[in-house]
């Protein structure tokens, strides 16, 4: 059974700041230790975690690969890999709204929210427990893409930065994934929901470039956040690029940034007030 820490309720502190600053990482760390022990418990979902991401190598690169050029020469494999890790990142969406949902359905969040726990923190502690299974899913995912003949090419310190990228926009789409869950405020309802990220992963250069699609769609995808996070990693691995003359393409890590600080300026508020304001 998880003990969560409660701090006490209108006590007099020293100054402020730092004890709101402290009850929320303490706060952050108590729910993020709950929802790492939920994975503990549920062997069966962390198996699924860590085998999607190994069936997409092998489906996407040994199936499909056959059949694909990339554009300029090159592996397909290598252009593959740095798009199945930013799906990684992106799936980091669905957990998070369904388990948010269900924690609404079950009581858990109008317990918590009884109780005198920091909003932020415990939606950020929600946010680093996923940031955690996404980094297991990512270790095992890279030495399948290794055995499958991709490489980096860029050295090291590239490749860190790559990773550092997909890391983060992981904690990006949990914060999204938060909101829409507390949003659905149903665990079926989420899991509906979680069908339309779908095309918000596909509509990308993940598996092909963009060049081919409709002028249209092909706008949509060069501006797709999933897009710059993928070329910033095929660059800073040193695989083979999509190309694109979108701004994204043309500059993507600092187009990753961007979407990236963009996306939790509007979403972390949004979350926060959502959890704080449910049902009300």
């Amino acid at each position: 059974m998880t003990t969560i820490s409660i701090s006490q309720p209108g006590k007099a502190v020293g100054s402020a700041a730092p004890g709101r600053l402290r009850r929320t990482r303490l706060d952050s760390a108590t729910s993020a230790t709950r929802l790492l022990l939920h994975y503990r418990h549920s062997p069966g979902l962390l198996a699924a975690s860590l085998a999607v991401p190994v069936l997409m190598v092998v489906l996407f690169g040994y199936i499909f690969g056959s059949a694909m050029r990339v554009p300029g020469g090159g592996d397909y494999r290598e252009f593959l890999m740095p798009g199945l890790f930013a799906m990684v990142a992106v799936n980091g969406i669905m957990p998070t709204m369904i388990g948010a949902a269900r924690d609404v359905g079950r009581g858990v969040t109008d317990r918590l929210r009884s109780m005198p726990l920091s909003r932020f923190g415990v939606l950020l502690g929600a946010a680093l427990a996923d940031l955690v299974v996404g980094v297991a899913v990512l270790i095992p995912m890279a030495g399948v893409g290794l055995a499958a003949g991709w490489r980096i090419r860029a050295g090291a310190a590239h490749a860190l930065a790559a990773f550092a990228l997909l890391v983060l926009f992981r904690f990006v789409m949990t914060w999204v994934g938060t909101f829409l869950g507390l949003a659905a405020g149903r665990e079926e309802m989420a899991g509906q929901l979680a069908v339309l990220t779908f095309p918000f992963a596909m509509v990308t250069d993940v598996f092909v470039p963009t060049g081919g699609m409709p002028a249209w769609l092909r706008v949509i995808a060069d501006w797709n956040p999933v897009s710059a996070v993928v070329a910033a990693c095929r660059q800073l691995f040193g695989n083979p690029s999509a190309g694109g003359s979108a701004w994204p393409l043309q500059h993507p890590v600092a187009a990753t940034l961007l979407w990236s600080a963009l996306l939790l300026a509007v979403f972390v508020p949004l979350a926060v007030r959502k959890y704080s304001t449910h049902g009300r």
